[in-house]
């Protein structure tokens, strides 16, 4: 799949509608911007998943404002075929296609994996100072970054847009990933996309990120960002489904609340029902840490037929969404205790 390069905010038919603006693009697009500072360059990604449009509206908004970024600035908006797939910001990837931020690592042998080789090509060859991967959450939940480094650079960097930091050693060929080639990369969750406040969080942290003359960290500074380490996924095992209701779906190997997104604020104490089991109880979910070691059991109990926590946890991206729960994972969680 080609990703298609327009030089300059000139070149852009900036309508009042993001949505025929998308469709003008068509597809895959990197916009390239020229800064005060020609002398050096970021990047910036939004849009990987199509039904997470806060970066996309919150960006078609800074580039209606005619405002010239701080240094030259390297845009992609990457998954608009999936966005324009009616109804509007409903898909978060076409039906048979992966997960475009599960693509930048081989193979790249499909129009997924091209696109996200075509990507890392071309922020290899740029070589921006850093780079930010806007994403909404997949439930309605407070924003926050994730990175797979926790230094300084990464902490200013997330500091833009929050004060909480989940760090991760996990890989699973994300975008964030090419923190690994010294390039600070830092993806930003900044909410459900239909929280009120995501838009908002969007855009005031793309107005700085944009417009600053530094991002990256400076000596001494203190950047008081909460880092949370290496928090365990929570998945359904293959072939198994997930309902969500008041009421339990004897079919269902998981039965979560319609509400279940008010798990991502705050914490979950131990023994709060979490959902309800399937006849399999806790057979049919898994929760393997970054080493690939199984942790259900260390954390949650089966009782009364209930999914509880055995201590205090934080949950992270709990979803509402079955197709995400089902292909990617219910949720992320971490010990209260090692926060």
């Amino acid at each position: 799949m080609p990703l298609k390069v327009i030089e300059g905010i000139r070149s852009l038919a900036l309508e009042e509608d993001l949505t025929r603006f998308l469709q003008r693009l068509g597809g895959p697009t990197l916009i390239r911007l020229q800064g005060r500072d020609r002398s050096r360059r970021r990047a910036f990604c939004t849009l990987l998943h199509g039904n997470e449009p806060s970066g996309a509206r919150a960006l078609y908004a800074y580039l209606r404002s005619g405002e010239t970024p701080a240094v030259d600035l390297d845009v992609i908006i990457a998954s608009i075929p999936a966005a324009l797939a009616p109804p509007m910001f409903s898909q978060r990837m076409l039906p048979g296609q992966r997960d475009l931020n599960r693509c930048f690592r081989p193979p790249f042998d499909d129009d997924q994996g091209k696109l996200a080789e075509a990507i890392l090509r071309f922020l290899h060859d740029s070589k921006p100072e850093c780079l930010i991967d806007l994403h909404n959450t997949s439930g309605s939940g407070p924003a926050f970054g994730v990175a797979i480094r926790c230094d300084a650079d990464h902490r200013a960097l997330t500091s833009l847009w929050t004060n909480d930091l989940i760090v991760t050693d996990l890989r699973l060929g994300a975008l964030m990933e090419i923190s690994e080639l010294d390039v600070p990369t830092v993806t930003i969750e900044c909410g459900g996309a239909q929280d009120e406040t995501s838009l908002l969080i969007a855009r005031e942290g793309m107005q700085r990120y944009f417009g600053s003359e530094q991002v990256l960290a400076a000596a001494g500074r203190d950047y008081g960002v909460n880092r949370f380490r290496n928090p365990i996924r929570m998945e359904l095992k293959p072939g198994r489904r997930v309902h969500y209701g008041d009421a339990a779906d004897p079919d269902a190997a998981l039965t979560l609340p319609l509400d279940a997104a008010r798990f991502n604020y705050g914490s979950v104490p131990a023994g709060e029902r979490l959902a309800i089991l399937g006849a399999a109880g806790l057979e049919a979910l898994t929760a393997k840490d970054h080493l690939g070691r199984e942790r259900l059991h260390d954390h949650f109990a089966d009782i009364n037929g209930r999914l509880s926590p055995k201590h205090p946890l934080k949950l992270f991206m709990v979803t509402t969404n079955p197709i995400i729960a089902t292909t990617d994972c219910l949720f992320y969680f971490i010990d209260c205790a090692n926060t």
